[in-house]
């Protein structure tokens, strides 16, 4: 079973957050080749450190070094530019515009939404924006000693989506709500294509959306938000501060599965796949391939010739899944389940049927102690193997450029 079998069966969502260190590695939501992880049917993209400037700055900036040394003591946690991950989304969003792919942007997200669009953002809204205007109109987009509970008004603009998700709680008001705030960057030139959704008492747009991309049936949605509607509880709550906060995330959804539909209408399904009985039996064989993988390895036990077949559906799912191969496989390596180099070993014994009856007799031999080390030492090759490849992976896209 395929990863495009499953596109049939269940829409799939790229959702990329920060990037995040673990065992002295970054590891990423999305890999840095894109085109393997078709079909994609919505991207939601949230949060994350600052977009490196070069990237929408087309003259010198108008900060100086001290100001930006001071802003980078300030927002540490967000100031530490990383190139790679601002080519590898920024491509993300240009892949879904150009495609009408369903993309909605949370904070970060909406600003890479816009840069990609060919806008500009404010390197930091305090030095920039905030300190030229009058006192009253001055907003705090961040509060490190409130972060979670720190809130600003912005008023909705009429006729948008985010005025009908809100409708409720804009009645016979100023038509504004209060938004949470984690950002000190944001929008400074919206990209012609979209339409603002709300700003901030200092002018700031909060929200936007491209009007001729957005009809959810349709499968079409283009979305920036700079604020967290997901966030927006009452404290010490699941109660959200308005009822109006799910929309987004659940037009969004419309939209992609709208997308999937529409996506698999004009192509043909292959005549094998049945979403019946047959391809429950598949994921069974699979979950089973997994686990026999996992009891092996933690009861250091050796492969019998009963458990090969069991194995191999796991290892063939992998293997002919190059989007999710590396991602299950490191998964599977932090339960001690090396179901990849499990299956290269069951090939490379089955080449010559002498010579696989020639292998077991030889490891039926061997102690407990050497059958462990034997398993251990494809374990480290396996992560050699994997490590060298995603290097090298990263070598192509830098070839490749953005």
């Amino acid at each position: 079973m395929s990863t495009s079998d499953l596109s049939v069966i269940l829409p799939r969502v790229l959702i990329v957050s920060r990037r995040s260190v673990r065992k002295n590695k970054f590891v990423d939501f999305v890999g840095t080749s894109l085109y393997s992880f078709e079909p994609i049917h919505g991207v939601l993209l949230c949060e994350g450190e600052d977009i490196d400037p070069s990237f929408y700055e087309t003259e010198t900036s108008s900060l100086s070094p001290e100001e930006l040394e001071d802003i980078r003591k300030l927002h540490a946690s967000d100031t530490a530019i990383d190139k790679e991950k601002d080519t590898i989304e920024l491509r993300l969003a240009k892949l879904c515009l150009e495609r009408n792919i369903p993309y909605m942007g949370i904070c970060r997200g909406s600003q890479v939404l816009n840069v990609a669009s060919g806008g500009t953002l404010y390197q930091d809204i305090g030095k920039e924006m905030s300190s030229k205007l009058p006192e009253n109109q001055r907003v705090v987009h961040m509060d490190y000693d409130n972060y979670d509970g720190h809130r600003h008004r912005v008023k909705v603009v009429e006729n948008t989506p985010l005025e009908k998700w809100f409708k409720e709680s804009l009645e016979g008001g100023e038509r504004e709500i209060m938004v949470n705030s984690y950002h000190h960057q944001g929008v400074k030139r919206l990209a012609q294509r979209f339409v603002p959704m709300a700003f901030g008492p200092d002018g700031l747009v909060e929200g936007f959306y491209d009007p001729d991309a957005y009809n959810p049936g349709e499968g079409k949605f283009i979305m920036g938000l700079q604020f967290h509607p997901e966030r927006m509880r009452k404290p010490d709550s699941d109660k959200f501060d308005y009822p109006g906060c799910p929309s987004a995330y659940q037009e969004f959804v419309k939209a992609v599965i709208a997308y999937q539909k529409r996506l698999n209408s004009s192509t043909r399904v292959p005549k094998s796949l049945k979403l019946d009985q047959e391809l429950e039996k598949k994921r069974e064989d699979i979950i089973r391939s997994f686990s026999v993988a996992r009891n092996l390895y933690a009861g250091g036990s050796e492969v019998h010739p009963s458990k090969e077949s069991e194995l191999r559906a796991g290892a063939e799912f992998l293997e002919s899944n190059t989007a999710l191969s590396l991602q299950q496989e490191k998964r599977l390596k932090q339960m001690g389940a090396t179901v990849r180099n499990a299956s290269a070993c069951i090939n490379r014994l089955k080449v010559n049927e002498d010579r696989a009856n020639l292998a077991r007799k030889v490891i039926e031999k061997m102690s407990v102690e050497n059958v462990s080390d034997l398993m251990s030492f494809y374990h480290i090759m396996g992560k050699i193997c994997s490590e060298v490849l995603e290097r090298k992976l990263h070598g192509i896209v830098n070839e490749l450029g953005p």
